[in-house]
């Protein structure tokens, strides 16, 4: 189980560390979306501060993850993240499904293998 979740760790974080540093730094072309995605991301850029606070917590999320220090809370804070990149994917971009259901997988799997830090959260 140990090595499972350094896997998994890694994976995650790699992956929201890579599609931050992505964003910012414009190292791959933004794709051309078409009809509905294509109103929610003019929506998002239209925002001016939804995308750069959503990438940003990704990758202080995605730094806690690798490093291991504050992994615990980087994973709770990754939960929504993960859960709106599902549902976007699921109602806008169908494609998407696949990768976007490993990542909220590979993040509740981390709260899984430290579920004895959470479990007070939860008692009465």
């Amino acid at each position: 189980m140990k090595i499972a979740t350094i896997i998994v760790r890694i994976l995650v974080g790699a992956f929201m560390l890579f599609a931050s540093i992505t964003y910012f730094f414009h190292l791959v072309p933004e794709p051309s979306f078409t009809g509905d995605m294509k109103t929610f991301n003019e929506g998002l850029s239209a925002s001016k501060y939804l995308m750069p606070l959503a990438k940003s917590v990704e990758l202080i999320s995605g730094l806690t993850i690798i490093s291991g220090k504050f992994m615990k809370i980087g994973a709770v804070i990754l939960v929504p993240i993960t859960l709106n990149i599902l549902l976007i994917n699921v109602f806008l971009m169908p494609e998407g499904i696949p990768i976007a259901a490993t990542l909220l997988l590979g993040n509740l799997f981390l709260l899984y293998s430290n579920w004895n830090s959470y479990k007070y959260l939860f008692t009465v």
